[in-house]
């Protein structure tokens, strides 16, 4: 049996065991016949695009995730394998390990005194900031804004911004997400 359907017949099963469906069940559900269902299943099918497509969308994945190596229900990222990245006056650390299109989710620790200045992100992007310990400022088109422990704000990110840590003794803490505006 060759990669693409090995590939095929255990995501097809682990997706379908996953969401605790029979294989009539999802075969009803997605259009396609039974036998067929039990043929992807055991890797001796070699399905039509149509068929592909009906199963994506009776699983509600894409065709890739169908085709593609099988995810593991869990994956471990140790430390040292995680993004992280210094800019200024501010450590960043990626929260997800794993990228996800069009959003960026971190955790910034700004040194004492410590700044960074924001890049302006495309038009439309929205960026969320929320303090977790000690102060955080962020100077956004001019406008000074001050967040303590558990304040969150939200801003556009396509604008000129500034983070700052106005304690000289201690380092801030704070959690950033953007969301970038699509691009055409």
């Amino acid at each position: 049996m060759d990669d693409t359907r090995a590939h095929l017949a255990a995501n097809v099963r682990r997706l379908r065991e996953s969401r605790g469906l029979s294989q009539q069940r999802i075969a009803k559900l997605s259009g396609v016949p039974r036998p067929t269902w039990a043929s992807l299943e055991s890797g001796s099918a070699n399905p039509t695009l149509m068929v592909l497509s009906r199963v994506a969308a009776g699983l509600q994945v894409s065709i890739e995730e169908l085709i593609g190596p099988p995810r593991t229900a869990v994956q471990l990222f140790r430390a040292g394998e995680i993004r992280s990245r210094k800019r200024g006056g501010a450590q960043l650390r990626a929260l997800v390990p794993e990228a996800i299109p069009g959003l960026d989710i971190s955790r910034m620790e700004l040194a004492p005194a410590g700044q960074m200045v924001g890049v302006p992100h495309t038009p439309g992007t929205r960026e969320y900031l929320t303090c977790e310990s000690g102060r955080v400022e962020l100077i956004v088109s001019g406008e000074r804004w001050e967040l303590g422990p558990a304040d969150a704000l939200v801003f556009r990110g396509d604008q000129r911004h500034t983070y700052r840590n106005p304690d000289a003794r201690r380092p801030a803490v704070a959690i950033t997400v953007v969301c970038f505006a699509p691009t055409s």
